[in-house]
């Protein structure tokens, strides 16, 4: 399977597609096995944090994996849990290795001084400790802010982003586009796992038809139509493999982009509507039940008498 990869504006190459450790899988005992099947089914890129608490999970998956450290790509964050230097220490520690090829703020609530913040990531690039150094969950004008005084330029912003939202981050895409920083997403998959119904549906089932595919790789060849890297997750390892199968997929038509789009821009369904699709469906439910019971009742008369 070839693997895609983008070139990041210092010069370094990212993989298109991350396996998370985020998400559902945050805060578990353990999710070693996870990652160590992650890896085992071909995710070569491991995106973690240290908020997550699984980073020495990941750790122990990297030394189980018996590859070698540049056939790897880790990802981590900092947010906010102690001084930038120590939390920064605290992950190697963890991951067990010598330098990562991405470091991010996690999100620009984890830092009061956002150029003083960035000095010290500059720091980490400089001396070879991250390979790469980005932002995460950072809008338009926190981006803009930390762009203006850096001496290196952010590589990275990791956002939530799918249909739904692509609208509202159009400005952030353009800005990025034009300065050549590359956008991550997460929880792409929002408008299957949590506004299921609504308009986008139908826009992914069409194409999914026509190539053969599932709509979650539709979902995953749309972000890719964006120039936005996929990071994901999941338990399962047939998942995990049909997420990876994008990687030999064609890409979509302008038209079926065109229809995500505007399908996106015409939701998510709202809460009330999903909530009175869910009364109506319950209620659709117990009505049948009393009718097949009445039924069941009308039989047992007409029998006993």
């Amino acid at each position: 399977m070839h693997f895609q990869s983008v070139r990041l504006n210092d010069g370094s190459l990212l993989p298109t597609i991350a396996f998370g450790t985020g998400s559902s899988m945050k805060y578990e005992d353990d999710v070693t096995k996870y990652v160590q099947q992650a890896i085992d089914v071909g995710f070569c890129h491991i995106d973690t944090a240290a908020i997550y608490k699984t980073e020495e999970n990941v750790g122990i998956a990297i030394r189980e994996s018996g590859l070698s450290r540049s056939d790897l790509y880790i990802t981590t964050k900092y947010g906010g849990e102690t001084t930038i230097q120590e939390s920064f220490q605290n992950s190697l520690s963890k991951l067990g290795i010598k330098h990562v090829d991405l470091y991010l703020i996690h999100f620009p609530e984890a830092v009061k001084d956002f150029e003083a913040a960035w000095r010290e990531f500059e720091g980490f690039k400089n001396s070879r400790l991250a390979t790469s150094i980005g932002v995460s969950n950072f809008n338009l004008e926190q981006l803009q802010t930390v762009y203006k005084t850096a001496s290196i330029k952010p590589a990275v912003n990791q956002i939530e982003f799918h249909p739904y939202n692509y609208t509202s981050h159009k400005s952030l895409l353009d800005f990025c586009a034009q300065h050549g920083i590359i956008v991550e997403a997460y929880s792409s998959l929002t408008p299957i796992t949590k506004y299921s119904g609504g308009p986008v549906d139908a826009p992914l089932k069409a194409a999914a038809s026509r190539l053969g595919i599932t709509p979650t790789q539709v979902i995953f060849l749309w972000v890719r139509s964006k120039g936005v890297v996929v990071v994901t997750t999941s338990r399962s390892k047939d998942r995990l493999q049909e997420y990876l199968a994008i990687e030999d997929l064609a890409p979509l038509t302008d038209e079926e982009i065109a229809a995500i789009d505007k399908a996106g821009a015409n939701g998510p369904p709202s809460f009330f509507r999903r909530r009175y699709k869910t009364v109506l469906s319950l209620a659709a439910f117990l009505l049948w039940g009393l009718v097949k019971l009445s039924i069941v009742f009308f039989i047992f008369r007409r029998v006993a008498g």
